[in-house]
């Protein structure tokens, strides 16, 4: 239950990342964007929960075998589209296809790097406790 509690907030976190980093790129990192930030995250979030389990996210077989590294990846590419639309539905804007497909490759592209990094932690401090 701790290890899931961990996954959950570290692809919170992930994702938040990934936004924060989109806006800036875009120039919009004030404080003033913070509703549109939200209006990303909150559907990417809401779709990455919805669509994770599916693919086995949160069970330890999958979390901590370095070759099963590729699920979040095609996860992100369900979840990533339907955040857009979701996205698009909150904000009554047009769904821009090519605006799928950046937030899809780059939010699975932080998630996979979180993922990693967990593993690694995972594997380090499993291998103290067993010593």
């Amino acid at each position: 239950m701790k290890n899931r509690t961990v996954l959950f907030i570290g692809d919170l976190l992930a994702l938040a990342i990934v936004t924060v980093i989109g806006f800036t790129t875009h120039g919009e990192a004030g404080a003033a964007f913070l509703p549109r930030m939200a209006a990303a995250w909150l559907p990417l979030s809401i779709s990455w929960f919805a669509i994770a389990p599916f693919f086995g996210l949160f069970s330890s077989g999958t979390t901590t075998d370095l070759k099963q590294l590729w699920r979040p990846a095609l996860a992100m590419f369900f979840a990533g589209p339907l955040a857009v639309v979701m996205r698009g539905l909150i904000l009554n804007a047009p769904i821009i296809p090519i605006f799928g497909v950046v937030l899809s490759l780059t939010s699975a592209l932080g998630v996979v790097i979180w993922r990693a990094v967990y593993l690694i932690i995972d594997r380090r401090t499993g291998r103290e406790h067993r010593n």
